[in-house]
């Protein structure tokens, strides 16, 4: 492997790293909102919970904030996809 594949190599994985830092910044302002079994969860994609409001029983808000997270996973997957898909590595897309 000579010097230029390995600046090719440097200039790919920086590349990858400022599209991840993208990805991250839009999943910062994505705001989830989940109504489970009567509390309610805002969460930004990027799984920080921005407010928890209604019955407080610590059973349901827990239940609620499981489901918030398995809402924010499934849009930061989404968000990955697009990413891992304009990368063009093999069996990423």
């Amino acid at each position: 492997m000579g010097l230029m594949d390995n600046l090719k190599q440097l200039g790919d994985l920086k590349k990858m790293r400022d599209q991840a830092m993208e990805v991250q910044k839009k999943l910062a302002v994505i705001k989830i909102t989940v109504e489970h079994r009567g509390v309610i969860i805002v969460m930004t994609a990027d799984q920080k919970v921005q407010s928890i409001s209604g019955e407080m029983d610590p059973q349901k808000v827990t239940e609620a904030v499981n489901e918030a997270l398995k809402q924010s996973q499934k849009v930061a997957a989404e968000e990955m996809k697009g990413l891992m898909g304009g990368m063009g590595l093999p069996g990423m897309g």
